[in-house]
């Protein structure tokens, strides 16, 4: 292997020492034609969320990421506070900052919970095709179809 020009060779120098063995992992990225598959998916469900759930997600965006939160493809944070009162005025401070995220108070404890990037640089193939897996599920099922049918209606 050799660096493809100057740029990577400083790179590489700084990087690696010569003689030495390094492991190689192969980094497969995903297909834009899976991306978008997934995203028109998630559209065509939204379309078919019954009337009462309009106001919980009026996007698909809302849906996509509620999806992600409530399957586990998410991160946590917990602010501990010195009571119940001031916990919920911190989640009273934090709520506007992200529309999607999910925001609860267990005694003197907040807990925030933001759904994770799908983005190319954040999820590979192996991660993206499971949240994605996951979320069509999550969402079928509130929509009251099988995720095969969601599939074959946004193929």
């Amino acid at each position: 292997m050799a660096p493809l020009n100057a740029g990577w060779a400083r790179r590489a120098d700084a990087a690696y020492v010569v003689g030495e063995t390094y492991n190689l992992v192969c980094h497969e990225e995903r297909s834009s034609k899976s991306h978008r598959y997934f995203f028109a998916n998630v559209n065509e469900l939204w379309h078919s969320l019954p009337e009462h759930l309009s106001a919980e997600f009026p996007t698909p965006e809302h849906l996509r990421k509620r999806a992600l939160i409530r399957t586990g493809y998410r991160d946590q944070r917990s602010i501990v506070c010195a009571s119940k009162a001031e916990a919920l005025r911190v989640a009273a401070f934090i709520q506007p900052i992200d529309a999607y995220a999910e925001i609860s108070v267990s005694g003197p404890v907040v807990v925030h919970l933001t759904a994770q990037s799908q983005d190319l640089k954040s999820m590979d193939r192996q991660r993206f095709r499971e949240s994605a897996d996951a979320v069509i599920a999550w969402i079928s099922d509130l929509v009251g179809v099988k995720p095969a049918e969601a599939r074959r209606a946004a193929a």
